[in-house]
């Protein structure tokens, strides 16, 4: 298994190759080697048209009504405190225009403190939280903002190469008015020293557009003696669009 000097030089020789390049690239690029997995998970055969009202009669159906407002706030869901540093995640989502999109529903996952994940596949040893799922849900307001009451999460390994690491992120899922309109994201925290290391993180060749993954401190958000806050706006369309999932048509650790 490969080092991480070895993926480290190849990310530098890649992104070298790119400055060189003098072309901007926004979007990650969806075979992108040091990220081992990404070989196998991106597409190599043209894409066919299937009809979305066959997949639209399996798929959920949400609404205002199914979603109690307390879901939003992962640190109360087990019945005790769970352990970590408590923070509030806030932003606005937001199309091309800068409108606000609102009644989206805005659905998050992520690791515990620990960098665990409650998931049968999750087997590092690090470990479990009893008073933490690391799931929640909530609905746009009307001026398109969703907010989360959660514990920062851990880095964790994830096998792509020897001692591989993962910046610590949350997943966000969005929907727009049906299923097959999903997309899926990741936030990260500013700061981090794994972002160099990340293949994920660094197959965004464009630093500009990597930025537009990490949130922002903000201190006016953070509570005194409960919890810090950050702020991250997430824009659905147009040049400076938030990147999601489906623009690797991988899926990401």
């Amino acid at each position: 298994m490969e080092t991480q000097a070895e993926i480290s030089d190849e990310i530098a020789k890649i992104s070298r190759e790119y400055d060189e390049a003098g072309q901007v690239e926004t979007q990650p690029r969806v075979d992108y080697p040091p990220y081992r997995s990404s070989l196998l998970r991106h597409p190599t055969k043209d894409l066919h048209q299937a009809d979305p009202e066959g997949v639209e009669l399996w798929a959920p159906v949400f609404g205002r009504r199914d979603v109690d407002p307390l879901e939003a706030d992962l640190t109360i869901q087990r019945g005790g405190d769970p352990i970590g540093e408590r923070m509030v995640v806030t932003g606005r989502v937001l199309d091309g225009e800068g409108r606000p999109v609102r009644g989206q529903l805005v659905e998050i996952w992520q690791a515990n403190a620990g960098g665990r994940y409650v998931h049968q596949r999750d087997q590092h040893p690090a470990a479990l939280d009893p008073h933490f799922t690391g799931t929640g849900r909530c609905l746009t307001d009307d001026d398109g903002r969703y907010s989360f009451t959660t514990i920062k999460p851990g880095p964790y390994p994830w096998r792509n190469h020897r001692n591989a690491w993962r910046p610590a992120h949350i997943h966000f899922s969005l929907f727009g008015t049906e299923f097959t309109q999903r997309m899926v994201t990741q936030m990260y925290f500013p700061g981090d020293p794994l972002f160099a290391l990340d293949p994920i993180y660094q197959a965004i060749l464009d630093p500009a557009a990597r930025d537009r993954l990490v949130a922002t401190y903000d201190h006016d958000l953070t509570q005194p003696e409960w919890s810090t806050g950050y702020r991250w706006d997430i824009v659905l369309t147009g040049s400076h669009r938030t990147l999601m999932e489906a623009d690797t048509e991988g899926g990401v650790a």
